[in-house]
């Protein structure tokens, strides 16, 4: 891999924006509605939250055009230990979040192991090791046409899958799609999501199940293909403006597919695919034009600490309110810290934001301090 130093530091940028804004989207203070565009599409349709975590597998393609470089110069063993090594370490990482602490209180307050026959299986480190490990193989073992040509094939028998296989007249509802049954077939409903609700009641349904894992494969080709262009083309007028041409012709093409394939973030439809990628595409034609051409780089310090350890910081905002809460039992202190102060200042959705932007900040300060010494946790 080249030393960071030679890279380009907008992909570190976008990396460390989007890292960013995943935090503060994940942790908004209870006690108060966030702000609707902090919140998902409850269903079919698209908010700027949405695009947060197509944008982080997007950012995962970008890393990936630099680090496998080092793969030609590896044995075919070496290569394949490396993938699934790295592969298998995220997986098990974002299943033992799922499960951690480990225990829980029982009805009757007492303290009694969590039992991992009802630990969600997959989530969003879960994905983005499957993306990663499948990709990565993918971009390896053939030709650039090849991988393009499958990611097409990913998209549209992605499509044809809903269809086919869904209940009729009900392909794209959150229990009858074909996914939903996937999932429940492989895994059991006791290994899924229950964070949503249906007729005001939660049930099982997971946004990063089995299938829908497929189109989402290609978020992170597309990252790739884009940061492989910028280093082979530069970082000038014409690599932009090819960014922007590429990602509007995306966005166009995601637009008129919603019309029978809804954009829908739950799903991972591949609309939803093509608007994510064609919008990460301009998202970083804008900052090489910032950075890279007007070299206007003062205020990227910021972002860039998150950008030098996303993995490990991002583990670290889903750990750290789970053990604060562990610490103070009673009073859940994320809660309390939220409703007795943010709220007092800023009730409603500003105190919610400003709790998240707390959060994220004491997630930086972590970054930063790693940074200073030089400490860069890769998996």
């Amino acid at each position: 891999m080249k030393p960071l130093t030679e890279r380009f530091l907008s992909l570190d940028v976008f990396r460390g924006m989007t890292l960013c804004f995943m935090i503060i989207v994940n942790s908004p203070g209870k006690g108060a509605t966030p702000f609707g565009i902090l919140e998902h599409a409850a269903w079919h349709g698209f908010t700027p939250t949405d695009l947060v975590f197509p944008s982080f597998l997007f950012a995962v393609g970008n890393a990936m055009s630099f680090s496998m470089k080092r793969f030609s110069q590896m044995d075919n063993s070496q290569v394949l230990l490396k993938i699934f090594k790295r592969t298998f370490l995220i997986f098990l990482i974002g299943f033992l979040i799922y499960w951690f602490p480990f225990f829980k209180h029982d009805n009757h307050g007492h303290i009694i192991f969590a039992d991992i026959r009802d630990t969600r299986i997959l989530g969003v480190l879960q994905r983005i090791a499957l993306c990663f490990g499948i990709a990565s193989l993918m971009i390896h073992y053939l030709s650039g046409k090849t991988v393009i040509w499958m990611s097409v094939l990913f998209l549209v028998g992605y499509w044809v899958c809903l269809l086919v296989f869904g209940d009729p007249g009900a392909e794209l509802t959150m229990t009858g799609n074909a996914g939903y049954y996937l999932d429940k077939f492989v895994m059991g409903t006791s290994h899924m999501y229950h964070g949503d609700h249906l007729n005001g009641q939660h049930i099982a349904f997971d946004p990063e199940g089995i299938l829908s894992t497929i189109p989402s494969i290609v978020n992170v080709i597309i990252g790739y293909f884009a940061g492989k262009f910028i280093q082979e083309k530069g970082k000038g007028y014409e690599s932009i403006a090819k960014l922007f041409l590429v990602g509007s012709l995306f966005v166009f093409i995601a637009v008129c597919w919603n019309s029978v394939l809804p954009i829908n973030k739950k799903l991972w439809t591949s609309s939803f695919v093509l608007v994510t990628t064609g919008l990460d595409l301009m998202i970083i034609g804008v900052l090489l034009y910032i950075i890279e051409v007007r070299q206007a780089t003062q205020w990227t310090k910021f972002f860039v600490v998150f950008g030098k350890n996303p993995l490990f910081i991002y583990i670290v905002s889903d750990l750290l309110l789970i053990i604060i809460d562990l610490l103070f039992p009673q009073s859940h202190f994320s809660t309390w810290i939220n409703v007795n102060f943010f709220q007092v200042i800023a009730p409603g959705p500003i105190g919610s934001l400003l709790f998240a932007i707390s959060f994220m900040l004491a997630c930086w300060l972590v970054g930063y301090i790693l940074d200073r010494r030089k400490i860069y946790i890769k998996v």
